[in-house]
């Protein structure tokens, strides 16, 4: 059963992770507009000698991914597969100094040629769909960020145009609703966030 701590407590074992050797990789998940990647940013602010972020937004599927039965499945709508490959494998070894970061391209949903990043002690993957249990025992802690409905459209409403709205409503929301449902996330979590400031 997950445990609700407060955004101070977060920071807390962050601060204390960095104050450690080894590497510590944490993965946010959480409805849109529940402030993932602000909290990974400021993580990263708090400790820029430590922290490498991995955007889960960066492993949309590939071109010849995006097809019904793919997104039926619960958490289907990310390419999982190639993250894992990519980033959660290497970083989990402890050996790599550094992995080739190739984001897709959201013109033709092509993979770009990406940069080689560094990989810092801390590793803080953000984004929805990064509890799945297809990659979820990488991590040290699973954090997970509880909006309300009500705050999740506002902020929602304030940061798009209708159309994007639209397609948050209808499309992206009820696939994070049924992917956080089916795999009970929030539940399994190690700790969960109320979201209020972040």
């Amino acid at each position: 059963m997950a445990k609700y701590i407060t955004l101070e407590e977060f920071y807390a074992l962050i601060d204390a992770a960095a104050k450690e050797s080894g590497t510590f990789t944490v993965a946010i998940d959480g409805g849109s507009g529940s402030g993932k990647t602000t909290l990974a940013r400021e993580i990263e602010k708090r400790h820029p000698q430590y922290v490498t972020v991995f955007h889960m937004d960066d492993f949309y599927l590939r071109k010849e991914q995006r097809r019904e039965e793919r997104y039926k499945e619960p958490g289907g709508n990310v390419d999982r597969e190639r993250f894992l490959e990519e980033v959660l494998k290497p970083i989990s070894k402890g050996e790599a100094s550094e992995v080739l970061y190739r984001p897709i391209d959201c013109r033709d949903f092509s993979i770009s040629d990406g940069i080689m990043v560094k990989v810092n002690r801390i590793r803080i993957v953000e984004g929805a769909y990064s509890h799945h249990p297809y990659l979820r025992d990488y991590y040290d802690l699973r954090v997970f960020l509880d909006i309300d409905k009500e705050l999740q459209r506002e902020r929602i409403k304030k940061r798009n145009t209708p159309q994007e709205q639209e397609r948050f409503f209808s499309r992206w929301i009820p696939f994070e609703d049924t992917y956080f449902n089916h795999f009970d996330i929030k539940e399994k979590s190690d700790v969960v966030i109320l979201v209020e400031e972040i």
